[in-house]
This record gives C-alpha cells, structure tokens and sequence, in this order.
C-alpha cells in the first residue's frame, strides 16, 4: 500500500511536468530558417540546446546514474552511452539513413521505462532473473538514442557539399555532448548529495517509478502523435471537420452591438 501511494505521488507530478515533457526536442521552424546562413557554432549551440531539451535523453541518463555512486562508474557508462549515440548520430545523417522519428521516440521511452525497472529491481522481483548486463543496454540504447538525434539533425538544411555536411554533423555533435555534460554535472551534483540523506533510500523506489511513468507517457505521446502524422483523418474528427468546428464556434461567438440599443 505504501508503494501504491508513493506510485500516486510520482503519478501527479508527472501529470504536473506533462507540459514539459510535451515540448521534448524537436527541431523548430526558427532553427531550421537560422541554420540556413549559420555558421559551424550555430550547430554547436543547436545540438547543446537538443540535449538540454531533449527529455527523453535526459530520464534515460538519470536513471543512468542513479544508482551509481562512484566517478569511475559514471565515466564508464556515460562514455560507452556516448559512444554508442555517437555511432549513429554521425553515420546515420551522413549516409541519410533515417526513419520516422515517433517510432524511434516511442522506443527511446521504452528505453526510459526499462532502465526505471531495472533500477527498482524488476528483473529479480518479477521475472526471476538477473539483469542484463548494463554497459551492453546502455550502449545498445545509445545507438538507439543517436538516432533518434539523427532524424531529428536530418530535418535541418546539412547542405550539398560532403565536407561541409560532415562539419556540421560534427559540430551538432560536439554540441550534444556539451549540453550532456552539463546535464550530468547537475544530476550527479544532486544525487551525490541526495545520497548522504536518509531519504535516499526511502524514496528512491519512488523516483524511479516516477521516472518509470514519464517513459509511460512519453511512449504514449508517440505514439499519438504518429497516429496523427500518418493517418490525420483517422480520428473522431478529421483534420477540415475540425477546421470547421472551430469556424461554427466563432461565428457563436460573435455578437452584434446594434442590438444593444432599444
């Protein structure tokens, strides 16, 4: 019972970041116009930004090292998660290799939810097993992670020439890691010190669970939106019937200020 209140808890702060959560990366129209005639840094300050916003990577990275507690350990899972998302984000865009993002975002929440019951225990209370080894899932999620970056650096303007392209893949890159170093810092700063308190161990099965929900909803938001990308008029209202909808509630809306007057 005290397990399915704590549950409650994490339930309710997550439904007060959902709006957050709804904002993870995306590369905006404004980016896309200002890559246009920017320069190498431009994509360095784009990619540190990503990560900074990019939800889902950033829950993967703290369920991560939430349980680490020693420098060496975190060194060693963040680099072989870099590497991994490194692979893929350089490669992926550079051959053009992509595919529709939602799906890759929806798996990434997968990847968010299974590290959340990993760190709570799941393999050994409910599946009678041990954990799969952990540098091998971080790095596998890692390529997984790269690209997602990948698709998402596609829908920006790379240009023509090779070398160029490469450059700029590079830069976006080298801002990702940035922005991934200054989330960390932050995360292992506070867990550090959340791990001298007693509270840590009373409410870490609750932070992870929280963390295990906001996989939930992230795969669940995914998902919707590549229902909605790829079959718009598969909803109760299609896309000019709800135009319409909107249309018939202004035109209620509207009042005429003759009538006033007797």
């Amino acid at each position: 019972m005290k397990h399915l209140s704590l549950g409650r808890a994490a339930a309710c702060l997550l439904l007060a970041a959902s709006p957050l959560l709804a904002v993870a990366h995306g590369i905006s129209e404004a980016d896309r116009q200002r890559m246009l005639d920017g320069s190498y840094l431009q994509y360095v300050g784009l990619g540190a930004s990503h990560m900074l916003t990019g939800y889902d990577h950033l829950l993967f990275l703290f369920g991560v090292v939430f349980l680490l507690s020693t420098f060496k350990d975190v060194a060693k899972f963040v680099t072989v998660f870099t590497i991994g998302h490194c692979i893929t984000l350089i490669f992926a865009t550079y051959f053009k290799i992509t595919w529709n993002y939602y799906l890759i975002d929806a798996i990434i929440a997968l990847s968010v939810m299974y590290k959340a019951f990993d760190n709570n225990g799941g393999f050994q209370k409910y599946l009678d097993m041990k954990s799969p080894n952990l540098l091998v899932a971080v790095f596998g999620f890692g390529l997984l992670h790269g690209f997602g970056l990948s698709t998402r650096l596609q829908q920006l303007p790379l240009g023509d020439d090779p070398l160029a392209m490469l450059w700029r893949i590079l830069s976006f890159n080298v801002g990702v890691e940035l922005g991934q170093i200054a989330a960390l810092v932050v995360m292992v700063s506070l867990l550090a010190v959340w791990r001298r308190r007693a509270s840590f161990k009373r409410f870490s099965y609750v932070a992870n669970l929280g963390l295990f929900y906001a996989g939930v909803y992230l795969l669940f938001m995914q998902l919707h939106g590549y229902q909605h990308d790829t079959a718009p008029d598969s909803f109760r209202f299609p896309a000019a019937e709800h135009r319409h909808a909107h249309e018939d509630m202004d035109s209620e809306n509207a009042t005429d200020a003759s009538r006033n007057d007797l």
